[in-house]
């Protein structure tokens, strides 16, 4: 079913929700967690999920009035009007019960309406800078959840969520150059010496798996700092973050592991590992 054709079908939307996120590096809504959160962060995701899905994969004609069409959606869940599109009326639950304010849901549209027009990253802050909009607003809708969204905790989840998505950047550079995008940053490649032809080859270039190592170890550092987010939560938030966090640390595992070839195929993180950093990232003080 396309793209057009979930947006007004709330069960195909519901079953696609549930099928890709069981493919994420890190658990979306662990059983671990009590019903009315796991529903939350699943509608959440549904949102999230379908506006990157608009921006990659309905036709390019169709991309910009799509999501315009989600635009308009938040627009009357935050007027107190019901929307139009099904996943908009899951959200609109959950954005009540939470008091989640409109501005991170923005982001991400603004962050697809930015992949239409950038295809290439110069350097690592502009990549950052993407990141600020397309996983970013996340983590702050992921606080907001659990009632745990101060200013300081926004700031170090930025890191973990910009990390997260680096992370799966590194993982899809066959896909996204398929796609006609190139996520590693453009000044990196030069340094490294390669070339557009590097990110075609059937296997990852030593070269190219250079750059890919570079970027992983950036987003292990920002990592690194999330033992400050997730002991400073308690409660159910710390279980859902440190486990998006182990999704992370599980993905670099798996990174490494194929010593950055990413063209073979997506390195993906076993589930026994990301139990491992789970459990190690709940110990942290």
């Amino acid at each position: 079913m396309s793209v057009s054709e979930r947006l007004w079908n709330a069960t195909e939307e519901r079953r696609t929700r549930l099928e890709l996120q069981s493919r994420e590096n890190f658990p979306v809504a662990s059983r671990l967690l009590p019903a009315r959160h796991r529903a939350h962060l699943l509608n959440v995701y549904g949102y999230a999920r379908l506006v990157d899905d608009i921006g990659d994969e309905a036709p390019p004609g169709d991309r910009a009035g799509l999501l315009d069409l989600v635009d308009r959606d938040l627009d009357r869940v935050y007027a107190g009007t019901a929307p139009e599109l099904p996943v908009l009326r899951d959200l609109a639950g959950t954005i009540v019960a939470c008091r989640i304010p409109a501005e991170p849901f923005r982001r991400l549209i603004e962050a697809n309406r930015q992949d239409q027009a950038v295809t290439r990253y110069a350097t690592f802050d502009d990549l950052r800078g993407y990141c600020a909009l397309s996983a970013d607003p996340v983590g702050h809708i992921v606080l907001h959840v659990f009632g745990a969204a101060t200013p300081g905790r926004l700031r170090l989840s930025d890191r973990v969520c910009t990390a997260l998505q680096i992370i799966e950047h590194c993982q899809d550079v066959a896909e996204d150059h398929r796609n006609g995008r190139v996520y590693l940053p453009g000044d990196d490649l030069r340094r490294f010496g390669c070339t557009e032809d590097d990110l075609t080859a059937a296997r990852t270039p030593t070269r190219l798996r250079g750059v890919v190592a570079l970027q992983a170890k950036r987003a292990r550092s920002m990592l690194d700092e999330s033992a400050a987010l997730t002991g400073g939560l308690r409660g159910f938030a710390r279980v859902a973050v440190a486990g998006y966090v182990a999704g992370g640390l599980a993905a670099l595992a798996a990174l490494d592991r194929s010593a950055y070839d990413v063209l073979a195929g997506p390195p993906r993180p076993r589930k026994g590992r990301l139990l491992a950093e789970w459990s190690r990232t709940l110990g942290r003080k």
